[in-house]
């Protein structure tokens, strides 16, 4: 068994306990997406939402909130609202760090990622209490899904804490994979509600071709376009474009440093999978309020309409969004202006490009390298809809066929095999692969 990757990984009691330990999480995590919220009568739900699905009523805002879910939506667990409103909360945040220097200003101070990670948790729990009544609204119009000794104010009001209540549970799970796991928690449990939903939808698809709804030969042709797509993917995602740096040579106390010549990575998409999850969850929002609130209110039917998943305004707006974060990102992440002050302060220098105009350079090539990354991106999370459209492929089948599951699933797959390799190594194991190298992702 020696030199067995998988051997490896369980050889080594530490790796071996931080696996154990992430696998019991997402255990938790998965066993909670099927735990109903009180006052909820499941076997109703269950009906309705066959009903829905045999009678080919539009359920897309209800498919899209699931998915992201990861399917815990349409039980109405104490998950329904998965982590989404803790990554909308972020979102928000990073913007208010840029639009309010002062709050910048504590950002950057002892202890304020502290207090800022303080504020995410503190407006997370807004967020939660805004989409948990919505909740409670769109439960209400479901025959016989509440309880009737439950029916009025203390359904809302349990519903509410309990949802807001999980959303909490999940952040704290993601924090102790972080802490004792292996690490990328908040990934990791999007990446398993997404990969908890593929057993059902490839049973939705067997049903539909030996119905004879689909055609075999589209969904033969499909399947091999997806299989393009994960490698397209994962060539993207590996690559980068490399800066040349020169530093001189240092004279630190008595020592002298020689000089030495390194470079700096740039991905072809230096954000990774973030500006997809912030698009996403960004629409969530108010698709949710708008699925919710559409029968009480006429406005909210007519954004409801508008935002359609699958729509064309839904789908440019998707777009711009993501080539819209994935600059937005970038700029948080790799600021030219701090790296080329990095350089000038380590006595280091771009062949050929003068000190003053670093910045001007490293943005030019910032940009032009997220550009077409970001417009990467966007095609693979606009996938989905043109394979509902132009196969008839069920929207259950085609979210995991391409756009944001797709793209989370390659990313967060890469990255922990890279922090699985890097445990290995640690130890004197060998790597996962015999042949390249893993590089970690940025999720």
């Amino acid at each position: 068994m020696a030199g067995n990757p998988l051997y490896d990984m369980f050889k080594v009691k530490e790796l071996r306990m931080k696996i154990f330990f992430t696998l019991g999480m997402l255990i938790v995590f998965r066993l909670g997406a099927i735990l109903p919220i009180p006052g909820i009568d499941a076997s109703a739900l269950r009906l309705y939402f066959q009903n829905q699905a045999s009678s080919g009523s539009a359920m897309g805002i209800t498919e899209y909130l699931d998915f992201f879910a990861g399917g815990a939506f349409k039980n109405f667990s104490i998950f329904m609202l998965g982590i989404m409103p803790y990554i909308s909360m972020s979102i928000i945040m990073q913007l208010l760090l840029l639009v309010f220097p002062r709050l910048k200003k504590i950002a950057e101070e002892d202890g304020g990622k502290k207090k800022v990670q303080k504020l995410i948790r503190y407006g997370t729990v807004v967020v939660c209490i805004i989409q948990s009544y919505a909740v409670t609204v769109y439960a209400s119009r479901i025959p016989d899904a509440i309880i009737p000794s439950m029916f009025g104010w203390k359904y809302t009001v349990v519903a509410m804490l309990t949802v807001t209540t999980g959303t909490m549970f999940l952040m704290w799970i993601g924090e102790q994979i972080n802490a004792k796991g292996i690490g990328n928690g908040i990934s990791l449990l999007i990446f398993a509600g997404i990969v908890a939903r593929m057993p059902g939808a490839f049973s939705i698809l067997g049903k539909e071709i030996r119905s004879g709804n689909l055609n075999p030969v589209f969904v033969i042709f499909a399947l091999l376009m997806f299989v393009g797509i994960i490698m397209l993917v994962i060539y993207e995602q590996q690559g980068q474009r490399k800066i040349p740096v020169n530093y001189a040579k240092r004279v630190v106390g008595r020592r002298i440093y020689g000089a030495q010549n390194t470079y700096i990575p740039i991905k072809i998409n230096p954000s990774g999978v973030i500006p997809v999850i912030f698009a996403s969850s960004i629409l969530t929002f108010p698709l949710q309020i708008a699925g919710t609130l559409g029968s009480t209110s006429k406005a909210w039917s007519q954004v409801a309409s508008w935002l359609r998943p699958n729509g064309g305004p839904y789908l440019v707006l998707y777009a711009l969004l993501i080539i819209f974060f994935a600059y937005f990102y970038t700029q948080v992440s790799m600021n030219p202006i701090e790296i080329a002050r990095q350089i000038r302060e380590n006595g280091g220098s771009i062949p050929g490009i003068r000190s003053e105009n670093m910045e001007g350079y490293l943005t030019k090539i910032l940009n032009r390298i997220v550009l077409p990354g970001s417009m990467f991106l966007a095609l693979i999370a606009l996938i989905p809809s043109f394979i509902i459209n132009l196969f008839g492929f069920p929207q259950q089948v085609a979210y995991l066929m391409g756009g944001t599951s797709l793209l989370i699933m390659v990313g967060v797959d890469l990255d922990t095999m890279s922090q699985i390799e890097g445990h290995l190594k640690m130890h004197h194991h060998d790597g996962l692969v015999k042949r390249g190298k893993l590089k970690t992702r940025n999720l």
